[in-house]
């Protein structure tokens, strides 16, 4: 009898583990259907953006007030490390995490290399190894543009005044539920796409001036590239979640099975055991 009642609470444990990453994976598929139409809303517009970005800076290499394209080496790295503030999303943030520390331990050994951080599990992360980061966690309470932009309008101006060589930006792009692709993306200074502009020079008629371009359409526009990437994180981790979760209801229905079918033996076993104790204690009675 100890056998099944310890197969009994088992089994009531896996139904509330199920009742509980059910629950989850219906919250994240809420959730996902929204961050899912903010993104694919933005993303053609941020992407025909951003072609047309590097082909301006290209264009504006020649003017000397053209902060965004200068190009000082690789002295000083800033990495800006975008994941989420909580976990069960199966690898979405171990990913990033592992890629950033990659960076930093190999790629970048050489180099004097800074870390800003969006989302909690990131921060924490690295703050356990030693690295000292800006804390960005509210950004998802309610992400917007306008809680996003003083953040890129912070590291655009570090750049400016020579403080990093180059920003890289690394975080998972969202494709669909089941996908999501590591992405790592250099943001300053502005670089062209080689496969879609080369051989494909562009001739803009600029009005206004360059001048005031580049004052005014082209810090939006990396504000813009900054926000879609948040977007794309936020709406890839919503996605993993749910697949994460899915995948552990359908664990804990399979480990329920299979305890309903050990419990159903064990209670077998123990009917037949009785059954022949008290065959036996009728034949001993007989003879």
């Amino acid at each position: 009898m100890a056998n099944l009642k310890a197969i009994r609470t088992r089994m009531n444990s896996v139904r509330t583990t199920r009742q509980v990453t059910s629950a989850m994976k219906m919250v994240s598929a809420s959730k996902l259907r929204r961050a899912q139409e903010a993104i694919i809303r933005i993303r053609p517009y941020a992407n025909k953006l951003y072609d047309i970005l590097g082909n301006l800076s290209d264009s504006l290499t020649a003017i000397e007030d053209n902060p965004f394209s200068v190009d000082r080496g690789a002295t000083t790295i800033l990495i800006v490390s975008i994941n989420s503030n909580r976990g069960l999303c199966g690898a979405f943030n171990s990913n990033v995490n592992r890629r950033v520390n990659q960076m930093i331990n190999e790629d970048f050994s050489d180099k004097n290399v800074h870390l800003v951080t969006v989302g909690k599990n990131t921060y924490d992360f690295f703050r356990r190894r030693g690295f000292e980061s800006t804390n960005n966690n509210h950004l998802y309470d309610n992400l917007t543009f306008e809680k996003v932009a003083p953040l890129a309008d912070e590291i655009m101006a570090a750049f400016v005044q020579g403080k990093f060589d180059k920003v890289y930006l690394v975080y998972n792009e969202f494709k669909n539920a089941a996908t999501q692709y590591l992405m790592v993306e250099q943001f300053l200074p502005i670089v062209a796409k080689p496969s879609e502009t080369k051989g494909n020079t562009v001739d803009y008629i600029f009005e206004p001036s360059k001048e005031e371009i580049i004052k005014d359409l082209i810090p939006k526009s990396l504000k813009i590239q900054f926000y879609k990437a948040l977007l794309d994180s936020n709406a890839a981790e919503h996605g993993a979640r749910m697949t994460a979760m899915h995948k552990a209801t359908d664990n804990a229905t399979d480990l329920l099975r299979s305890l309903n079918l050990q419990y159903n033996k064990a209670r077998q076993s123990t009917i037949t055991n009785e059954i022949l104790e008290i065959v036996s204690g009728a034949e001993a009675l007989k003879g």
